[in-house]
């Protein structure tokens, strides 16, 4: 039975308070799973009046009882609790120290207040024991006052010490009864109570307050323990049952205000006797109050520790740092439910404002604890939603679909599939807003998209531009090698022609990307550029190898006649003609090149480059008096008129200077021309064997020579045969033909000869038959030609002193003049203006 009731003494003599002690009875007890179903019954009572006798049968607890062999003294010291065994609901019976006892003195009643005011505050049931015989004012050995009044006086006064203080329940147990009728003690005993209650000095706010506000008194009467053992247990069985079911209504505790629950008994009863020890009011609702705040936090922080630490949570936390954790928000759910419900249930006898607060508390510690892997889970979606995007979109594109129709439709899957996420990512305790996550979504989807439209367009654009690169780079390249009059219009006309095919190409795989107008039309705009900067560029570099070009059309012209065949310079070429027709041919080039035009804009860059330099303004210039000025000379400037510096590829002045070194570098050609045509004129007129060799064919032929004076047939033969052979020399050219070599000259002639032949007897039997045919026409074979080398220099030349090359040409910006022993020549011929145009 002492483990059942487990009696503790809760406040020693000296007051101190036992901590531990009540803990322990809690804990042993269980009283803290009881919630509001328990119930506290005090007794007080004189020193040795059988306050512990009386509760010890009364509910079977084990206080320390007076040994009545030695006496009447102080048994109980301090205040002691213990359970009620086998009392339902839970039962604290709390024994107090005797009042009036002599071991504290007549004047030391400080602790018998403030364990009355203990008892008021927290029992719901206060036994007062009175001995009949006491209560009669008959005075007995032993106690310092032999009436109740004081204890009474005691209990009133302290009383209106709360605030706000809830129905106690005085049940008077009258005890030691005599023959007295109960129902003549009991008015006697209630007159006695009100007249106490009324003279007891109350504050300003309870003067009025009837005793029935504060107090349910009840009267009983027992017999003697001592002298009627036996009556006394039955009565004080029957007084047992009334404390069965003591908290329902119509029972001795029903009318109960401001409970504390089981949970809190232990703060709130430290709390209650460290006010009274420190001599303040007490105020039960605002006490109530404070327990509650107390022990709600201390639930709230125990299941919010509990919830940091639980196995499924810690569980969770681990799947979503590894990525997305299917039924997230159920799950977490479900966790956070079972530790507010744990608390709702711990803290449901609590006050209610108390406990809805601390909740939210709770609730809010327990999401900010959980928010942050919500937010990890939002963030593998975002991630996961972006990966399959880009998945989707580059699958999407590879099956030949538009762009902008692939974006739209994996942009709707993506976000669909983001939500569904999201909604089983939430929980049912808070809406967090996931939006800031998903507007980033849509954010980086719609960059990512974008960065792949511009790879998409750079790629395309690039194909576009390589594709005009590959149209204008080599074909303007040899329009600028040509260098006609009609250049710069071919030039613009093939620019315009691939412009437009590259524009078209590029509009029609525009279509899937549902560019605006705005961007198609810069991209067209920034084509157009390009393709221009392509002209302007391959125009820049060729510019810059004019003097090249010049040269290679110098000795195209001059080195080949009108059919494209090398030239032979057999004495009847016109060198001065041909030379400045091949040089106005390369000036032709160089006005070409001086500037760009494709603005199709007129320009006088060509009749100022003839008259300067073809015509000899240049030299006139620099012969007239440096006081007239460079006026007359059209190219003294660094810039063209009515032409931008920005399209000028080679400034006048640089077109002067390139046009004197051209010609410096052009001189040997006409030089080594002239010599050759003069190496062949010689060659031509000295075809007579030597003096010695006709003496010789004169000795030796004389007998041959005398034979045919002596028979004239031979000599009519003989003068047949030579017009037979000077007919196949006229008409073969036998002297042409050798001209290339022995060698070659024999083999064109051996295939040449039997033709001939068969040629001219066909033409003598006509003659003969009287009809005269038509002159053949004389046939030249390309075998016949004589192919020059591209270095000029020919091996005739070789065999000329230069002595006599020197003496014999001389040059000037008019043509060139030479001389030799059989020819002198000067022209001074002009070729008209309106062979070159721009």
């Amino acid at each position: 039975m002492a483990e059942e009731c487990c009696a503790t003494q809760l406040i020693d003599g000296n007051g101190v308070f036992n901590v531990v002690g009540l803990d322990n009875f809690v804990r042993t007890s269980k009283l803290g799973d009881c919630g509001l179903s328990y119930a506290v019954v005090a007794i007080m009572g004189p020193q040795s009046s059988g306050k512990s006798t009386l509760l010890n049968h009364l509910f079977h607890t084990n206080f320390r009882e007076m040994d009545a062999y030695r006496g009447r003294s102080q048994t109980t010291k301090g205040i002691w609790i213990a359970r009620c065994v086998g009392i339902e609901p839970f039962t604290i019976a709390m024994d107090l120290e005797g009042t009036d006892g002599r071991e504290r003195g007549e004047d030391d009643t400080a602790f018998e207040k403030q364990s009355a005011l203990f008892a008021l505050a927290i029992a719901d049931i206060v036994l007062i024991n009175i001995i009949e015989t006491i209560y009669r004012w008959c005075h007995d050995i032993g106690r310092e006052q032999a009436a109740n009044k004081p204890l009474l006086k005691t209990v009133f006064q302290v009383m209106t010490r709360l605030f706000s203080p809830r129905k106690t329940t005085l049940l008077f147990v009258i005890r030691d009864k005599t023959k007295t009728p109960l129902e003549y003690l009991e008015p006697i005993l209630r007159e006695d109570v009100q007249k106490i209650w009324d003279a007891v000095a109350k504050s300003e706010a309870h003067k009025s307050t009837p005793l029935s506000d504060f107090f349910n008194v009840k009267v009983i009467a027992l017999s003697s323990y001592e002298e009627k053992e036996e009556q006394f247990k039955e009565e004080v069985a029957q007084l047992r049952q009334q404390f069965f079911h003591s908290i329902s209504p119509g029972g001795l505790a029903g009318d109960r205000r401001g409970v504390v629950p089981a949970s809190g008994f232990s703060f709130s009863a430290q709390q209650i006797w460290k006010i009274i020890k420190e001599n303040k009011d007490l105020d039960l609702p605002a006490h109530k109050v404070m327990v509650a705040t107390v022990r709600c936090e201390e639930i709230a922080a125990e299941k919010l520790r509990k919830l940091s630490s639980d196995k499924d949570w810690l569980e969770l936390l681990e799947a979503v740092q590894a990525g997305p954790a299917s039924g997230f928000g159920k799950k977490l759910s479900s966790i956070l439910e079972t530790y507010l419900s744990e608390y709702d249930m711990e803290a449901i006898y609590f006050d209610e404002g108390v406990r809805n607060a601390k909740r939210q508390q709770l609730e809010t510690k327990a999401l900010d604890l959980v928010h942050p892997t919500y937010l990890t889970m939002l963030e593998h979606l975002h991630s996961q939603t972006l990966e399959n995007f880009k998945t989707r979109l580059e699958q999407a594109l590879n099956c030949g679909e538009g762009f902008a129709a692939s974006v739209r439709n994996c942009e709707r899957s993506c976000m669909l599939e983001f939500d569904k996420g999201c909604a089983d990512a939430s929980i049912r305790q808070v809406e967090w807003d996931a939006s800031k996550v998903r507007e980033k979504l849509r954010h980086d989807i719609e960059a990512h998209a974008s960065s792949v439209r511009n790879l998409k367009l750079s790629v395309m654009i690039n194909k576009y531009e390589k594709q005009l690169t590959d149209a204008l780079t080599e074909p303007v390249e040899s329009l600028f090698e040509a260098g006609g009059k009609d250049t710069w219009a071919s030039i613009r006309k093939l620019l315009e022609h691939e412009m437009e095919l590259a524009v078209s190409g590029l509009t029609a795989d525009f279509v899937s990307f549902e560019l605006d107008k705005a961007t198609i039309d810069k991209v067209v705009q920034n084509m157009r550029e390009y393709a221009r900067n392509i002209v302007e560029k391959k125009a820049r570099e060729e510019a810059g190898k004019v003097l090249i070009r010049m040269k290679d059309r110098f000795s195209a012209v001059f080195n080949h006649d009108n059919d494209s065949m090398p030239r032979v310079w057999t004495g009847k070429e016109d060198i001065r003609a041909i030379t400045k027709e091949a040089r106005a041919a390369s000036l032709k080039l160089l006005s070409v090149m001086a500037v760009i035009r494709l603005d199709e804009k007129p320009d006088k860059i060509e009749s100022a480059l003839f008259s300067s330099l073809v015509d000899g303004t240049v030299a006139v210039s620099s012969c007239q008096d440096r006081s007239v000025g460079p006026t007359s000379d059209l190219l003294a400037s660094s810039t063209w008129q009515e032409v931008s510096p920005k399209d000028t590829l080679i400034t006048p002045v640089q077109c002067k200077s390139l046009w004197r070194q051209f010609k410096t570098e052009t001189e040997y050609a006409v030089t080594q021309a002239i010599s050759i045509q003069e190496a062949h004129h010689k060659r031509n007129n000295n075809w007579l064997p030597p003096t010695w060799a006709i003496v010789a064919m004169i000795v030796l032929g004389f007998n041959e020579f005398m034979l045919l004076l002596k028979n004239p047939l031979y000599l009519v033969i003989l003068f047949v045969v030579y017009l037979l052979s000077k007919a196949l020399w006229v008409q073969m050219d036998i002297t042409r033909e050798f001209r290339n070599g022995t060698l070659a000259g024999i083999l064109s002639i051996s295939s040449r000869f039997l033709p001939t032949i068969m040629n001219l007897l066909r033409r003598l039997a006509e003659e003969a038959q009287g009809h005269p045919a038509s002159e053949a026409p004389r046939t030249h074979s390309l075998d016949s030609q004589s192919f020059k080398n591209e270095n000029w220099p020919n091996p005739i030349s070789s065999m000329i002193p230069e002595s006599s090359v020197s003496s014999n040409v001389s040059a000037s910006d008019d043509g060139i003049e030479y001389s030799s022993p059989h020819l002198t020549r000067r022209r001074s011929e002009k070729v008209p203006e309106g062979k070159f145009s721009g």
